[in-house]
């Protein structure tokens, strides 16, 4: 079964009828009263026991709130709409709160893609979509949303390595976009038998297991380091080449294979180095 919508009427419309009948019914009940006395209280009680039936079935419904309707253990529908209701006063009323919520999972550990292991949370924003699925379906939907999203952040976890090391496959620290828009699609399919919408689903914290944790660091200021290395070699070559060319272009001076091997060694040691080189400046004999 599905969610379906609940009886009611305007609140406002059905107490105003109310209050006109019994103010139409008043004088000629307060006239028969008056001409019979002793037979007073068989008219009280059950005008009393009317008014208070019908006015157990006034209630409030405030935004993003439903009330769901219930007769004898049937499911009878969903109210949604909003304002001052009124519907039969036998049915059972039960308030669901269809507003946004989230919550953040509980930290887990888990092996990447490359066998590393990994602690990992998430957070996940949701809200009811189906009340009946919610509420009769499942047994607690908080519950089984929270115990379904780890599932699914473990689930994906397994499917990315931590990071790519300059290889052009998705990772979970690279690509945080398409690895959230994974997660919400994972948990999504394993909360619509409760009935669940899952807004956004993001990972929230992300790091490599104490254990190995020292040993990735080195790695990766070993990789920073290779890379920037590439870059200030790469650019040393361009610039000892744009200043031989500019030297012979200009006619400044002439180098011969040797000539030209010694200054593209000076060059290099000067541009490379980590440390500032100090110049040796040749006087002459």
């Amino acid at each position: 079964m599905k969610e379906k919508s609940g009886f009611s009427i305007n609140g406002w419309l059905l107490l105003a009828i109310t209050l006109v009948g019994f103010a139409f019914l008043a004088k000629p009940f307060i006239a028969l009263i008056t001409a019979n006395t002793d037979a007073a209280i068989f008219y009280i009680v059950p005008a009393a026991i009317l008014a208070s039936f019908i006015f157990r079935g006034f209630y409030t419904i405030e935004p993003n709130e439903s009330i769901i309707q219930m007769f004898l253990g049937s499911y009878i529908g969903t109210d949604k709409k909003t304002g001052f209701r009124w519907t039969i006063p036998f049915f059972k009323r039960m308030r669901a709160s269809l507003r946004i919520q989230d919550f953040e999972t509980e930290l887990i550990k888990v092996n990447d893609l490359n066998g590393n292991p990994i602690e990992l949370s998430a957070i996940v924003i949701w809200r009811i979509q189906d009340t009946y699925a919610a509420y009769f379906d499942v047994e607690e939907f908080e519950k089984f949303i929270r115990k379904q999203s780890i599932a699914a952040l473990r689930g994906l976890a397994m499917k990315y390595p931590y990071e790519s090391f300059g290889t052009n496959t998705q990772s979970l620290i690279t690509d945080i976009e398409a690895v959230a828009d994974q997660l919400k699609i994972e948990v999504q399919e394993k909360v619509n038998a409760a009935g669940l919408e899952i807004i956004e689903a993001r990972i929230n914290h992300l790091s490599y297991a104490k254990e190995i944790a020292a040993a990735m660091l080195q790695r990766q200021q070993a990789g920073a380091i290779i890379s920037a290395k590439t870059e200030i070699v790469e650019g040393a070559v361009g610039m000892v080449q744009m200043a031989i060319n500019n030297l012979e272009s200009q006619d400044i001076v002439t180098f011969d294979p040797e000539s030209k091997r010694s200054l593209v060694s000076n060059l290099l040691v000067v541009l490379c180095s980590d440390q500032g080189t100090q110049p040796i400046i040749e006087t002459g004999r």
